[in-house]
Order: C-alpha cells, then sequence, then structure tokens
C-alpha cells in the first residue's frame, strides 16, 4: 500500500471540515475524491501533503507514519501537490517556474533537470513553445498545464491534482485528463480531487463520494459511474 489515511480530522477553528475519513491508494492506481463544494476534498489533499495539521487521526506513506512529519519532507518522499487555483508564480518565466518544481525533490532520484524538463515539455509541448513568458500571461489552460509540469519536475511517487479542470473549456478539459492518464501510465500514482465527476471516474481506478467531511460511499470508479445515486448528485442524472 502506497497511501493510508485512517480515520483522518481536521480542523479550521473550531469547525472540523474531515469529520474521521479512511481512505487507500495502492502504487499505480488513479484514485478520486468525488463530492460538491465543502465536502473536504481539498482540505484532505492538504492534509495528506502536510500544508494542514491533522488533529486526530494516521496518515502513511509506504507504510512509514508520517502524519507529524512537515510539507517539505513529505516532498522529499515523492509526495507532490499541484493546487487548486494552479498557484503559479505570475512575474516568473514558465521555465523559472518549472525550476521550482527542483527546489525540493524526492530523494534517490536519477534523472537530471534536463531530462525532468523533456518530459514535462513532451507532455506539454505549449509549454515549450512558451518557456521563456511569465506565467502570468498565459491562458488558463496553459497555466494549469504549467502547475503539472511543475509538480512533475520534483519527480513524484505520488502526485495530489487538486481540481485540474476548473474554469476550462470542454475541449481543454479532455486533453488534461488525457495527459494525467499518460503521465499516470508512466509510473506516477494520481490522488485526483474533481468537481467533473465524470471525467474523473472516467479515468481513475477507485473513488471515495465525501459529503460534508465523511466518506458516504467507496467503490471501482466504473461502479459508480452507473451508481444511480451517484448519477443523480453529480452528473446530472445522466
Amino acid at each position: 500500500m502506497l497511501l493510508e489515511v485512517d480515520n483522518l480530522h481536521v480542523f479550521y477553528g473550531r469547525i472540523e471540515a474531515i469529520k474521521g475519513i479512511s481512505f487507500t491508494v495502492d502504487e499505480g492506481e488513479i484514485v478520486t475524491l468525488i463530492g460538491a463544494n465543502g465536502a473536504g476534498k481539498t482540505t484532505t489533499l492538504k492534509t495528506v501533503s502536510g500544508v494542514r495539521p491533522a488533529a486526530q487521526g494516521r496518515i502513511r506513506f509506504e507504510g512509514k507514519d508520517i502524519t507529524k512529519m512537515p510539507a517539505h519532507k513529505r516532498t522529499e518522499m515523492g509526495i507532490v501537490q499541484s493546487p487548486e487555483g494552479r498557484g503559479i508564480f505570475p512575474g516568473m518565466t514558465v521555465l523559472e517556474n518549472l525550476d521550482m518544481g527542483c527546489y525540493v525533490r524526492r530523494r534517490g532520484v536519477v534523472s537530471t533537470r534536463t531530462q525532468d524538463l523533456e518530459r514535462v515539455f513532451s507532455l506539454f509541448p505549449r509549454l515549450a513553445e512558451r518557456k521563456s513568458q511569465a506565467g502570468g500571461s498565459l491562458s488558463g489552460g496553459e497555466q494549469q498545464m504549467l502547475a503539472i509540469g511543475r509538480a512533475l519536475m520534483s519527480q513524484p511517487r505520488i502526485m495530489l491534482l487538486d481540481e485540474p479542470s476548473m474554469g476550462l473549456a470542454p475541449m481543454l478539459i479532455q486533453q488534461i485528463f488525457e495527459i494525467v492518464t499518460e503521465i499516470n501510465q508512466q509510473g506516477t500514482t494520481v490522488l485526483l480531487v474533481e468537481q467533473n465527476a465524470a471525467q474523473a471516474l472516467k479515468r481513475a481506478d477507485r473513488a471515495y463520494v465525501l459529503e460534508t467531511g465523511r466518506v458516504v460511499k467507496t467503490d471501482v470508479a466504473a461502479n459508480l459511474l452507473d451508481d444511480p445515486a451517484v448519477r443523480a448528485a453529480y452528473l446530472g442524472g445522466h
């Protein structure tokens, strides 16, 4: 088991945002967390990556308890997040943004910066064309590519992807999800948070449905795609 989250509780002040959720991610999987706004999906990713503290419960990575481990140490282990809203540096060039992904890298990485850049540019040729442009001058879709590319520069064992399709045109959404699938096929495990439940369930191996900080349903993603309750709540009943 690559990632295990057991009975996780997370608070914002006195408000309990995550109420005892448990889930697992096996190496090589795409696992998705779906749910409405406020369900706790982003908070869960932030807690796994070390940005939010856990009030209770355990997070284990490759069998090691990392619940109290600082975020940068988790990155060194291979837990890397591409955040909601992209979080790029608008005044820095595309190349400089990508180099920020090299600042803390997974321990034991044998590839060079040049090799990792080649990988990112092969996945996202648009970034190669715009490598000298400021990040803030890119379109929303290009900025999302940059955020994912920056995460890849850290050589993650598991990539935490938070709302990669947010604000994108339908054609770009399809393209982003195809690239996420390709990244997974290249050997990177993916934990995906996504409002576009249909796309997420089509790409994922397994899925967990969150409602107000609790896991209310889990199954193979294809089964949830056909689940009448899930379709009614998250897929517009189609």
